[in-house]
């Protein structure tokens, strides 16, 4: 056994990262919730990108195995797109707002920007560890 990641602190950090990312997932659904008329101010397109930026990126650490590859993007690119096509769904239900396929196209572009940020920064951290190591 590892004693420097026991079994249970494995489970509970994958535990605590799908925790983020439902936790997440429901910042998204409270938001889409908002009646048209009451969304305050004009964030539109920003905000698509933005709070899918978060996701992306909330799922490549919740995803991560140790290394990130080009599969695990691609993964947490999915599971935010496929998100983003029921957060557009649920808001035909929402008083003064309307699903919109571009919008679901640029929850889709936040998802990667998001998801390749966190690939591009365990990388670094990586290669950072690596190199104290010599």
């Amino acid at each position: 056994m590892n004693r420097r990641n026991p079994p249970s602190l494995r489970r509970r950090a994958i535990l605590a990262r799908w925790s983020l990312v439902l936790a997440w997932m429901g910042v998204i659904f409270a938001l889409s919730s908002i009646p048209g008329s009451r969304v305050p101010g004009r964030f539109g397109n920003a905000a698509h990108v933005a709070e899918y930026a978060v996701l992306g990126l909330l799922l490549v650490f919740a995803l991560y195995p140790g290394t990130v590859d080009l599969r695990i993007i691609a993964v947490a690119v999915a599971i935010a797109s496929l998100y983003g096509i029921t957060d557009e769904l649920h808001q035909f239900y929402v008083p003064g707002r309307v699903p919109d396929l571009a919008d679901w196209g640029r929850d889709t572009l936040g998802a990667c920007a998001g998801a390749v940020a966190a690939a591009l920064a365990v990388r670094a951290a990586t290669a950072s560890r690596s190199a104290g190591r010599r």
